[in-house]
C-alpha cells in the first residue's frame, strides 16, 4: 500500500480506518460509466453496418472496446491525478485518494491498451485495430496531457476520443470506412461540446480552481451559453441526418426528429436563463443546465439505441433520398 492510502484525518482531528484498494477501486478506475456509453454506441456501429459478423469475433470486437475505454480511463486518472484532487467532484477517484498508486494506473492502463488492440486486430482487422489504438491515442495523450489543459476548445477538440466507437464498430465489421460511419462519429463529435458544457456551468468553479480553462472559465457563463445554443442547433438536424443517407430507417427519422427538438428546446431554455453566473438566479437556473446535461445523455443513447433496434431485429424500412446510391429508397 503507498502511504498516501494509509489513513486520513477529518476536520475534526480523528483518523479514519485505511483500507486496501478492492475490486471495485480498479474497476472504478476504468470509468465505467463512460465505458458503458462507449461500448454501447461501438456496438450500434456494428450492428448498423451492412455486413453480417460472427457473434463470437462480434463478441471480442466489443470486448476490445470496452477494455480499450478502460484503459484510456486508467491512463487519465494516472496523468490527471493532481486536478482531481483539487476538484470536489473527482477527488474520490482511486488515485488522488490514495487507493491505487499512480505507477500501478500508469501500468495497467498500458497492460490493458496493449490487449485491447492486439484483440482487435485478431477478431477484426488492422484498420479496426489502428483507430482503436489511436482512440486510446488521442484521449489519454491528445486531449488528456495537452488539450485539456491548454485551450478552452479542449472538450470541442476532444470529442473526437468519444466519437470514434461506432466508427471502430462499423470498421470492425466491413473492414472499410464509409460516410455511414463517420456521421455516426460526427454526431457523437457535435453532441460531446453542449453535453459536457452544460456540466461545466455548475462546475465551472472547480475547473477554475484546478487551473483547467474551460469555456465557462476563460469566457463566462453567458459565452458558453450561446455556444451550448449554437452546437445544438448545428446537431439537431445532423442526428436526422442518418434517415436521408440510408443509415436510419422511418423508425429513426422519426425519433432523432423529436428527439432533436426535444433537445434544442432544452438548449434554448439554457441560453435564455441566466445559469452559471454569480447571482441568486443564477444559482436558480441552474436547473436548466442540469437537465440539459441529464438530457444528453438520453438523447445519445436513444438516437443509436433505434439504430441497433432497427438493424439488429430487422425492422429497419429505408425512408427518404438516399444520398449514398442517389435514387430514392
Amino acid at each position: 500500500m503507498n502511504d498516501t492510502a494509509i489513513a486520513s484525518i477529518d476536520a475534526s482531528g480523528d483518523a479514519h480506518e485505511a483500507r486496501c484498494a478492492s475490486f471495485a477501486d480498479y474497476v472504478s478506475l476504468m470509468k465505467p460509466r463512460v465505458m458503458m456509453l462507449v461500448v454501447f454506441t461501438a456496438f450500434a456501429g456494428l450492428v448498423a453496418a451492412p455486413v453480417d459478423m460472427n457473434l463470437v469475433m462480434a463478441g471480442s470486437a466489443i470486448l476490445s472496446v470496452a477494455l480499450a475505454s478502460g484503459a484510456a480511463g486508467a491512463l487519465n486518472m494516472w496523468y490527471d491525478h493532481d486536478i482531481d484532487a483539487i476538484m470536489q467532484r473527482t477527488a474520490t477517484r482511486p488515485v488522488p485518494s490514495g487507493l491505487i498508486p499512480r505507477e500501478e494506473a500508469l501500468g495497467l492502463g498500458l497492460v490493458v491498451s496493449a490487449i485491447s488492440v492486439t484483440l482487435m486486430a485478431l477478431a477484426a482487422n488492422p484498420l479496426a485495430a489502428g483507430l482503436l489504438a489511436f482512440s486510446i491515442f488521442f484521449y489519454a495523450m491528445v486531449y488528456t496531457q495537452w488539450l485539456k489543459r491548454s485551450t478552452a476548445q479542449n472538450i470541442v477538440i476532444g470529442g473526437a476520443a468519444g466519437a470514434f466507437p461506432p466508427l471502430i464498430g462499423w470498421v470492425a465489421a466491413t473492414g472499410e470506412m464509409s460516410i455511414n460511419a463517420w456521421l455516426m462519429f460526427a454526431i457523437i463529435f457535435f453532441w460531446t461540446p453542449p453535453h459536457f458544457w452544460a456540466l461545466s456551468l455548475w462546475t465551472s468553479k472547480e475547473y477554475a480552481k484546478a487551473g483547467v480553462p474551460m469555456l465557462p472559465v476563460t469566457a463566462g457563463a453567458k459565452a458558453t451559453r450561446l455556444q451550448i445554443l449554437l452546437y445544438s442547433i448545428l446537431l439537431a438536424p445532423l442526428g436526422v441526418l442518418p434517415a436521408v443517407t440510408g443509415l436510419g430507417g422511418v423508425g429513426y427519422g422519426v425519433v432523432s426528429a423529436a428527439l432533436g427538438v426535444w433537445f434544442l428546446y432544452g438548449a434554448v431554455r439554457v441560453f435564455a436563463s441566466q445559469a452559471g453566473d454569480e447571482s441568486a438566479q443564477g444559482e436558480a437556473d441552474m436547473k436548466h443546465a442540469k437537465r440539459l446535461f441529464g438530457a444528453s445523455i438520453i438523447y445519445l443513447f436513444a438516437l443509436f439505441a433505434v439504430l441497433a433496434i432497427e438493424h439488429g431485429l430487422g425492422l429497419y424500412r429505408a425512408t427518404g433520398i438516399n444520398l449514398l446510391s442517389g435514387g430514392m429508397s
